[in-house]
C-alpha cells in the first residue's frame, strides 16, 4: 500500500513537471514568434512604429553649412547633401520623401535634442566618435571627410603646419574640430561660436586668423566668398555617421538599409555629386 501510494505521488509530479516544461516550451515559441513579428529584421519595432503612427520623420539637421543644410532666409527651404539623404530614408520607411519634418540643430543642440526626442535622427555633419558613441547609435558611414583650415587669400597660413600657439582660430561649439586642434597644436587660441556662418562672419571681419571643421563644409564657405580659400591637406579622419537614440536599433538598420539601396542603384553617387561637385572617392 505504501510502495503504490509512492509511485501515485511520483506520476502526478512527472506530470506536473512534463505540464511545466510544455508550458515553457508554448511561451517560449509565442515569445520568438512575437519577437520576430514585431522585430525580426529590426525594421518594426517601437521606434519605428512610432514613426509610422505619427505619419512623419523628424530630422535634425544644420541650417548654416553651405552644401550639406542651409536655409534660403526668403524661401524658408532647407537645402543640402544631409537634407536628400533625409528624404530618401523618409521615402523608405513612410514611402514619401515628403513626409518629413527637417529641424535647425547646431554642434551643440543635436544630442541633447534628439535624447529629448525632438527628433528621430541627426544627419547633420556629425562625425562618429568613441566618446559620443556612449551617448548614441550610429548608422554606417554615409559621408568622408577630413578637418582642414579655411583662410583669406594671401593668408601666411598654409596648411596646419603654419597655425603656432599664437593663431586664433575659429570655430562651433560642440565640434570635434575644435579639440582636434587643440590637440594638434597645444596651446592655440580657439573662439568658438554657436553656428558655423558666425564663425565664418568672424573670419571675415578679421577676427580671427583661420576657421577650422571638416573639409567639405568649409569648401561650401569658400564658395559663398572668393575671397577665401581651403588651404594645406586634410589632418584628420572625420566619418560622418547618422545618429539615433541609444537602442534603436530599427531605425539604425532602416538608415544602414537606405544607404545600402542608395550606393547600390546609383543614387548616392548623384546626391553626392550634386552637391559636392565630384563624385565621391571609390
Amino acid at each position: 500500500m505504501k510502495m503504490s501510494r509512492s509511485f501515485k505521488m511520483a506520476g502526478a509530479l512527472l506530470i506536473a513537471a512534463m505540464l511545466v516544461v510544455s508550458g515553457c516550451g508554448n511561451n517560449k515559441e509565442n515569445n520568438t514568434a512575437g519577437g520576430n513579428a514585431s522585430g525580426g529584421a529590426a525594421t518594426d519595432s517601437k521606434a519605428i512604429a512610432k514613426i509610422k503612427e505619427r505619419g512623419k520623420l523628424l530630422v535634425g539637421v544644420k541650417y548654416d553649412t553651405r552644401l550639406f543644410g542651409l536655409k534660403d532666409p526668403a524661401t524658408g527651404k532647407v537645402d543640402g547633401f544631409d537634407v536628400d539623404i533625409s528624404k530618401a530614408i523618409a521615402k523608405k520607411i513612410l514611402g514619401d520623401e515628403n513626409a518629413i519634418e527637417l529641424k535647425e540643430v547646431t554642434s551643440k543642440t543635436r544630442i541633447p535634442m534628439l535624447n529629448n526626442g525632438e527628433i528621430d535622427m541627426v544627419v547633420a555633419t556629425m562625425t562618429i566618435t568613441e566618446e559620443r558613441k556612449k551617448e548614441v547609435d550610429f548608422s554606417d558611414v554615409y559621408f568622408q571627410a577630413g578637418q582642414s583650415l579655411l583662410v583669406k587669400k594671401g593668408s601666411p597660413i598654409t596648411g596646419l603646419e603654419s597655425v603656432t600657439k599664437d593663431t586664433k582660430i575659429l570655430g562651433s561649439k560642440g565640434a570635434t574640430s575644435i579639440k582636434n586642434i587643440k590637440e594638434k597644436v597645444p596651446g592655440v587660441t580657439v573662439l568658438e561660436f554657436d553656428n558655423y556662418q558666425d564663425a565664418f562672419s568672424a573670419l571675415k571681419a578679421g577676427q580671427g586668423d583661420a576657421l577650422t571643421t571638416d573639409d567639405a563644409i568649409l569648401y561650401g564657405m569658400a564658395s559663398q566668398d572668393p575671397g577665401f580659400e581651403v588651404v594645406g591637406k586634410p589632418f584628420t579622419d572625420e566619418p560622418y555617421g547618422i545618429a539615433v537614440q541609444k537602442g534603436n536599433t530599427d531605425v539604425v538598420q532602416a538608415i544602414n538599409d537606405t544607404l545600402a539601396e542608395l550606393k547600390s542603384n546609383g543614387e548616392y553617387d548623384a546626391i553626392y555629386t550634386k552637391w559636392i561637385g565630384k563624385a565621391p572617392a571609390q
